[in-house]
């Protein structure tokens, strides 16, 4: 339970340029609340590289008041903190009414990057706790920090972090662990589950003011579209679709499996959105299930995107009542089976090194992808060990990493004679493609044990790599090294 703490009185003034578009949809959309103060908060890590993008004092938020502000211990000026509802599908299961059961919404601020939303994550309970605490633990809320920002560094869309703060403060999960707060950032932290939601409850008039707000705020094009006979509705399911296959292929080239992919989890801007037992793989098994709640390997790696898919046809039922026809909502998803597939190949030719697009590529790739699988190959090491040999390394290094050595050669051989002769360019432009470091769970388990110690010095060291995974580091270059192997033991679930 949480400690009792005495309600501030003041507010630490940032100088922001608070707008609060999304609380003004209504009172049908939110509930009214301040985050429960977290006792003797302290600093994990900020984020001042994120700071400085959003116009934000690093400096302040560093200060006593302002790691209190970051807690949700004292206000920050102008906002206006609220829980947002939604319902949604999880594990495939209509969950019915879910909501903001541990975050808390504080308004969108102006920034150099545009109108941010900035959201509390671990701040206590709402109204939508259900049987949770509204807690966030330690432990989860630097894999979100860390997780956050390295895909962003990664070039994938994602929601960010600004800050994690700590305190002593204990929360029960399998054990007992401590609380934690996470400020994330984002244009919208609106998900496919707010539209099931009033369409579930047949509120049509929300309903469509909730979809002319996400299209007039992020999606004015769809209101100008010939398409679809002008319907903006159905304009905005098909960007959707598309934002959301771009995303997910981006996620299946670097190896990343989100683990709880349920349509609350899904951003309306296609956004990497709530991350929970997530991994990035090390060695290439397709089918890895990282979340150990999924017994039934329903958000297996290699499932995510015909699940993301589902999570669409999910989202253009919810529009139905808007788009007024089924066959403009299936017309609209088709988009998603066209630009997945494209925006994959891309992908995986960027990752090999190929400028343009020949026949055989597709070949050349699937291939590899056979290969990798067979033998279990450490996926970031084998793409990282490949930019090498494009850039002049020796073979030996990428061949070692294969029990098949005869069929990794002649694989070898067909990937050389497709690259140019003069193979430079394409070396500088795998590096700077296949990243050397990759935020492993074995780094974040690590980073962990030492913050429960009071030891942030690893966050803070892989904040520093996760934001540039591309550079050399050679400081630090043991993490750029095999897993070792108890990393095969640690075991993620929902519970955070």
């Amino acid at each position: 339970m949480d400690q009792a703490v005495a309600a501030p009185s003041r507010a630490l003034d940032l100088g922001l340029a608070w707008k609060h578009s999304f609380s003004g949809l209504g009172p049908a959309f939110r509930t009214d609340l301040s985050p429960t103060p977290l006792a003797a908060p302290y600093m994990v890590s900020l984020n001042t590289k994120l700071s400085t993008q959003l116009g934000v004092d690093a400096q302040l938020l560093s200060s006593p008041d302002g790691v209190a502000a970051l807690a949700g211990s004292l206000p920050l000026a102008g906002q206006r903190p609220l829980a947002s509802v939604y319902s949604g599908h999880q594990f495939g299961v209509w969950a019915g009414q879910l909501g903001d059961g541990r975050a808390i919404l504080l308004g969108d601020i102006e920034t150099p990057q545009g109108p941010q939303e900035l959201q509390f994550k671990g701040s206590g309970l709402t109204p939508y706790s259900r049987m949770g605490d509204g807690r966030a633990v330690l432990r989860s809320s630097i894999r979100e920090y860390l997780c956050s920002e390295a895909m962003h560094g990664l070039g994938i869309p994602t929601t960010r972090a600004l800050s994690v703060t700590g305190s002593p403060q204990p929360v029960r999960r399998e054990e007992i662990e401590t609380a934690a707060v996470v400020l994330r950032v984002a244009p919208s932290f609106i998900r496919f589950g707010h539209f099931e939601h009033f369409s579930a409850r047949e509120q049509y008039g929300e309903l469509r003011r909730l979809a002319d707000y996400v299209i007039d705020q992020f999606y004015p094009e769809c209101r100008l579209t010939e398409r679809f006979a002008g319907n903006p509705y159905a304009a905005l399911l098909e960007r959707v679709s598309e934002r959301t296959a771009a995303m997910v292929a981006q996620w299946q080239a670097a190896g990343f499996c989100h683990g709880v992919m349920n349509t609350d989890n899904m951003s309306i801007l296609g956004l990497t959105i709530d991350y929970g037992p997530f991994q990035f793989l090390d060695a290439f098994v397709p089918n890895h299930v990282c979340n150990h709640s999924d017994e039934q390997g329903r958000y297996a790696f290699n499932r995510q995107p015909n699940v993301a898919y589902w999570n669409l046809f999910c989202l253009g039922q919810a529009l139905l009542p808007l788009v007024g026809e089924q066959e403009l909502a299936l017309a609209a998803l088709e988009s998603y089976k066209t630009v997945f597939p494209r925006e994959l190949q891309a992908r995986m030719r960027a990752k090999l090194g190929l400028a343009d697009q020949q026949d055989g590529d597709r070949e050349l790739v699937e291939d590899i992808l056979k290969l990798l699988a067979a033998d279990r190959v450490d996926y970031p090491i084998f793409w990282r060990r490949l930019s090498h040999l494009a850039a002049g390394s020796p073979a030996e290094p990428v061949r070692d990493l294969f029990m098949d050595r005869a069929a990794a050669d002649t694989w070898l051989h067909s990937w050389l004679a497709r690259l140019p002769a003069d193979r430079s360019a394409a070396g500088i432009a795998m590096l700077a493609t296949n990243p050397k470091y990759v935020l492993r769970n074995h780094l974040c388990e690590l980073a962990i044990r030492q913050a429960k110690l009071q030891d942030h010095s690893e966050v803070e060291t892989l904040l520093r790599l996760v934001q540039a995974p591309y550079d050399e580091h050679p400081d630090q270059e043991a993490k750029a090294g095999f897993p070792p192997d108890w990393a095969a033991h640690i075991e993620i679930s929902c519970s955070s």
